[in-house]
């Protein structure tokens, strides 16, 4: 089971890898094909919608037919999409490729977390699940500068078709080395309504819908463009920017399981948190073209105290019943995930509506789309800490 896991950890690091990835190729896809930053924007908001969209299919699946077989076939899917992006000439191509690639990586990391919740104690889930992420994240890191050296080395195209490569590989490791649980029999086999019936999962999946899109959408898509517009930086300096931000999302991973033993609560660990988060987001908007290293420290801020999905993740783990791991866990990756594609078209759309008319100089000041975003996240990520407030603390 040891190398299942560790074939599932891979497939994980292939999902933040082609979550975040557009960001750096941002320059290179609009140069090669002609793809704006609402279309990236676009294509990236169908990654997480197709994510989503998989959840509750992939929780049924999970709780059935069992992690390996789950995991293994979706990440198939997911080597071909990365085969059609490797292979697009238009820049609508992208997005039906970026659909696929959703798919496949959705089972990914709740076939670890059923994994988790089955096979050890629920005290340490939490711990788990950041580890989980917090070594998955090397895919993030893998999409900043590491990327950037790859285009310049073997280009785009071939990068992508290395990945598709590696992501077939990762799905022929799971079916071989993973080893499904033995199945829970139970008299009613229960549904995702059962959950939804539950007044204690409520505030908690409101603020898995808040917490992780800000971090997710400033690292997997604003950070590359924002850093073009306002500060002229090249795609190496995006790459180094993005690469510390997603060390902070690393070291934040890993620091929530520790702290929730220190403090011994989930709750307040999450909503003091994410509170920090939203004074990033309001001081970032305050000065978004400040000059130094402030943007870049502020970007990482929101990295480390924004890595809080798998505390919220474990707090919601907290009121499952057992022949629901699976059906759960998946719904509250749902409400994350979910929203985070909502909100990247969405702020695709706002960029659009707040950026300099096409054919007019100086109509708006290059941050003022940013500026307008970083609003949005602020008010988003306050208005869950509002509804979480009205969440029940559980720590096993």
């Amino acid at each position: 089971m040891k190398l299942g896991l560790a074939a599932l950890i891979v497939g994980y690091v292939l999902s933040q890898f082609y979550r975040a990835f557009l960001a750096v190729l941002s320059p290179v896809l609009t140069a090669d094909l002609g793809a704006t930053p609402e279309i990236l924007a676009t294509a990236s908001g169908y990654w997480f919608l197709a994510f989503a969209a998989m959840q509750l299919p992939v929780g049924a699946a999970l709780d059935r037919i069992g992690p390996r077989f789950t995991a293994s076939g979706l990440l198939a899917v997911a080597a071909i999409g990365a085969s059609i992006f490797a292979s697009a000439t238009q820049p609508e191509v992208i997005k039906y490729a970026m659909i696929l690639i959703g798919i496949g990586c959705a089972p990914v990391l709740m076939a670890a977390y059923v994994l988790f919740a089955r096979l050890y104690s629920p005290a340490v889930f939490g711990t788990l699940a950041g580890v989980m992420i917090g070594v998955g994240s090397l895919g993030n890191i893998a999409a900043s500068l590491p990327l950037s050296a790859a285009v310049d080395l073997i280009g785009w195209r071939g990068t992508m078709w290395a990945l598709a490569g590696l992501t077939a590989l990762t799905a022929c490791a799971i079916v071989l080395f993973v080893r499904d649980p033995a199945r829970i029999a139970h008299a009613h086999r229960g549904s995702v309504l059962d959950l939804l019936r539950m007044p204690a999962l409520w505030p908690i999946l409101i603020m898995m819908a808040a917490c992780y899109a800000p971090a997710a959408g400033l690292r997997g898509l604003w950070a590359g463009p924002y850093l073009t517009d306002v500060f002229g930086a090249d795609r190496a300096e995006i790459g180094r920017v993005t690469l510390v931000m997603g060390l902070a999302m690393v070291v934040g991973n890993f620091a929530y399981g520790p702290m929730e033993r220190l403090l011994g609560t989930r709750k307040w660990l999450v909503f003091g948190g994410n509170a920090v988060v939203v004074v990033c987001l309001l001081a970032m908007a305050y000065r978004p073209a400040a000059e130094g290293a402030m943007p870049m420290i502020l970007l990482a801020a929101i990295g480390l105290f924004g890595a809080s999905f798998p505390m919220v993740m474990a707090h919601g783990r907290a009121f499952l019943p057992p022949h629901l791991t699976g059906r759960g866990v998946t719904l509250i990756n749902l409400f994350g995930i979910g929203t985070t594609g909502v909100m990247q078209y969405a702020t695709g759309r706002l960029h659009a509506a707040l950026s300099p008319a096409e054919g007019v100089i100086n109509s708006a000041a290059p941050a003022t789309p940013y500026v307008g975003i970083l609003l949005f996240y602020a008010g988003l990520t306050m208005l869950g800490l509002v509804v979480y407030l009205w969440s029940k603390d559980r720590t096993d």
